[in-house]
This record gives structure tokens, sequence and C-alpha cells, in this order.
């Protein structure tokens, strides 16, 4: 008798913790000590090991970003024009319809001479310089901005070597490997890409473009490259038409820098015409 009261009152402790269990929640389940039935616990957590998804600082990869943009850079009959839209992105919403994503700057010496910008005083905007256009983090593409420009008054004149230098600082430093963003530069001689892999890009049909609707955009400027009578702002904005129409992140307001070429270049174009 004494033998099977003991197996009963061990069985009603043994039920009596099942209920527990069963009644209790799931944080408290993971931390309830076994021991009394005879075996160790095999899952346990501690304070500094549960779940927060406040207080992590990792950042959540569902966090809406910033999407990409159109920049398209055409060199054709004389004249490079580069052009972008302005809209700016944040998820499935429109955070600004306007931003202006191209940039005309200039050295700071130009033939030996300190040249004034627009906003300075007696200073006004000339005609040749840089264009530049910037698709990704607008801080990022500023930064990188700010590089270039340092790079073109180290070496002015130079938009090719001072594209390298970047490039070359862009794929190497600590800092500047972090940042993301792509830069469309051009001048009176070339247009390049820029990207943060290292790549200083210059097309064989004189059309570039970055964003995400580059690819509508670089194809419908090499389609409309041959058109004779169209000019570089006309291969641009319908280029731009087409790529707004079937990129969600692009619209259809429309800023753009033109530039005269250099008559050597010009040659080259009329020869090429030609044969």
């Amino acid at each position: 008798i004494d033998h099977h009261s003991s197996s009963l009152k061990s069985l009603a402790q043994f039920l009596k913790m099942i209920q527990r269990v069963l009644l209790q929640p799931l944080s408290s389940y993971l931390r309830i000590s076994t021991t009394a039935v005879g075996f160790k616990p095999f899952i346990t957590t501690s304070s500094s090991q549960t779940c927060s998804f406040t207080n992590s600082t990792k950042s959540n990869s569902a966090t809406p970003t910033y999407h990409g943009t159109t920049i398209l850079c055409v060199r054709k009959n004389g004249k490079v024009c580069m052009m972008g839209d302005g809209q700016v992105s944040l998820g499935n919403m429109v955070v600004k319809p306007n931003a202006r994503k191209i940039r005309r700057i200039h050295p700071k010496t130009v033939g030996g001479k300190k040249h004034k910008d627009k906003d300075e005083e007696g200073g006004e905007e000339g005609p040749g310089g840089t264009i530049v256009g910037f698709a990704g983090s607008t801080a990022d593409a500023f930064t990188l901005l700010d590089r270039l420009e340092a790079k073109l008054d180290e070496y002015p004149g130079q938009l090719a070597r001072s594209s390298v230098e970047l490039a070359k600082g862009w794929r190497t430093d600590k800092y500047l490997r972090r940042l993301e963003a792509s830069l469309l530069v051009a001048d009176a001689t070339i247009s390049l890409e820029i990207t943060g892999n290292g790549d200083v890009l210059e097309s064989h049909d004189k059309v570039l473009a970055v964003g995400s609707g580059s690819p509508f955009a670089t194809a419908a400027a090499r389609a409309l490259q041959d058109v004779p009578e169209l000019s570089a702002e006309d291969v641009a904005r319908r280029a731009m038409e087409i790529a707004s129409d079937m990129c969600v992140y692009t619209n259809k307001h429309f800023l753009y820098e033109v530039m005269d070429i250099k008559d050597e270049e010009k040659k080259k174009e009329e020869e090429n015409s030609e044969n």
C-alpha cells in the first residue's frame, strides 16, 4: 500500500507540473527547470538572449529604402546633353517630384586664373566646366561630388585623370567604399561613368546612363542616335520619355544641361557620319 501511495503521489506531482507548463506562456516554458523529473533542461534562454525588434542594433531589411532614378548623357552633332528626372521615392511613396540631380561644376583655377562661381559676388557661371549627374543616395553622391571637384582642381582640364583618381580613392578608401551612388560626368572632350567598383567607363556609341531606368533610356537613345535631324537634346528627351513610361521610379520632370564639344571631336563625328 505504501508503495502504491508513493507512486500515486509522484504521478500527481508530475501531472501538476504538466498543468503549470501548459498554462504558462512560452517564454516561461523555455526557462522551466525540469530537474525534478530526473533530466536536465535542453532549452534555456536568458534575458540577454531574448529577441527584440526595437532594441536591435541591426537594421531591419524590410525598412523602405530610396530607390534609383534615371540619368542619361548623349553626345551628338557638336553637343553633349545630360538629362535626369526629378523623382525621389521612398518605398511606394513619392517623396519629391522635382529634385535636381544634374549639376555643372567649375574648377577653381582655369588657365592659371581663379574662377568665380555664379553664387559669388561678380561671378557668372560660364558655358564650360563639367556636367555631373548622380543616382543613388543623395548624401553619398554629394560626398563624391566634392571629391571630384577637388580632383578637378588638382588636375584642371583633365576629366579622365580626375575620374580615375576618384575611382581609385572610392575603391580603396575604407570610408569611401561604403558610399552607394553612381556618377555620370561629361565635359567638352569626353563622357564617363564612375562606379564604386573602381570602373571608369566611356561608351563606344556616345550614350551613357545610370539609375533604375538606365536600360530603357540607353536602348531608346541608341535607337534614336541614327536619326540625323535629332539633336543631342532631342535624343535625350525622347529616350527619357520612354524610360519614364517604363520605370516606376522615374517621372517626366526633366532637368538637363547642354555643352558644346570641342572642334576636334566635331571633326571625328563628321568623319564617322561620312563613312
